[in-house]
């Protein structure tokens, strides 16, 4: 009798479906008897046990690395923070030396130990396994740091930020909230400059002021057409009579070729504002930790490249 047929994976496939599982980005380093050190990049890491201690992850048998951490007594598994971007890379390549220009010290076994990552695992080697192609490394727990510092998340192939996900509706006060983006952005931004204006009006500047400041600010000096297009988004009429009272106020000056830029006042107004919204922005995110306020301001650069009608990017050209 035949055996039965084994049916076929399609291994792109596959691939793509484990990836909708998401991982946090680990970094494994350890150093074998010898003093070959090897370090990799993996997010196949699991805790299997509380008592004793065990974790696990594996480690592909065509890796370079794999004698290194097959002799080695100890391995550490670094949990990478949200912004260790660039150190999962290193450690994803084939290089020579990985830790070359790192500051590293010396863990259980001389294993190398990262600095600034979220969490910190030094193990000594207990089993090894066959896991196809692959090999399992088991690991008992001798020593852990938790820093506190938010993870780097791989889902789909790509890095990602957690975001805590609040276990209560929004307050009910905001009908629109939960669905209406739109409404969301509108009301974060009257909020926003709600408490910004106060601070504004202390420098003798109002809002339609503090938008043409700013642009000029960040570009330099634009002919008025380009002022005018460049601030077109917010509705500000750039009319000739408001870039007369801002030049008689001494915000605003024309070079010899007509362009306007700001007076050395209005340099000073800019600095001055930018330094209040920065400290209303430090408020308003006061309650976000460090990964969810990287989170909000990618999305919204997102948000903002997809709505964008093709008009001067000002923060391109400073």
């Amino acid at each position: 009798m035949s055996a039965p047929a084994v049916p076929t994976v399609d291994p792109v496939a596959l691939r793509r479906a484990l990836g909708t599982f998401t991982t946090g980005v680990t970094v494994v380093t350890a150093r074998d008897p010898d003093g070959r050190e090897a370090g990799v990049t993996a997010n196949s890491f699991s805790s299997v046990s509380l008592d004793p201690p065990l974790v696990l992850w594996s480690l592909n048998r065509r890796s370079a690395s794999l004698p290194v951490f097959a002799a080695s007594s100890h391995f550490a598994v670094h949990i990478l923070a949200y912004d260790q971007e660039a150190l999962s890379n290193r450690f994803a390549r084939p290089a020579t030396d990985k830790f070359a220009s790192l500051d590293v010290k010396r863990g259980a076994g001389g294993a190398p130990l990262l600095d600034k990552v979220s969490a910190l695992f030094q193990c000594r080697l207990a089993y090894q396994y066959d896991g196809g192609d692959h090999v399992i490394l088991v690991g008992e727990i001798e020593d852990f740091l938790a820093t506190g510092r938010p993870p780097l998340v791989f889902h789909g192939g790509a890095y990602a930020l957690a975001a805590r996900k609040d276990a209560v509706p929004p307050p009910h006060d905001i009908p629109l909230a939960p669905d209406f983006l739109g409404y969301l952005i509108g009301r974060c931004h009257y909020q926003f400059y709600g408490r910004l204006q106060p601070r504004l009006a202390a420098m003798g500047l109002s809002m339609e002021d503090h938008f043409i400041v700013s642009a000029l600010g960040v570009a330099g000096p634009l002919a008025p057409a380009d002022l005018a297009a460049a601030i077109s988004y917010t509705g500000i009429d750039l009319s000739p009579d408001r870039l007369s009272a801002m030049a008689e106020s001494k915000v605003l000056d024309r070079d010899c070729n007509g362009r306007i830029g700001l007076s050395p006042r209005g340099r000073q107004m800019f600095i001055a504002a930018m330094a209040a919204a920065k400290d209303v922005e430090q408020d308003v995110l006061a309650d976000f930790a460090p990964d969810e306020a990287h989170l909000l301001t990618q999305m919204l650069s997102r948000l903002v490249a997809r709505t964008d009608p093709g008009l001067p990017d000002l923060w391109t050209q400073g």
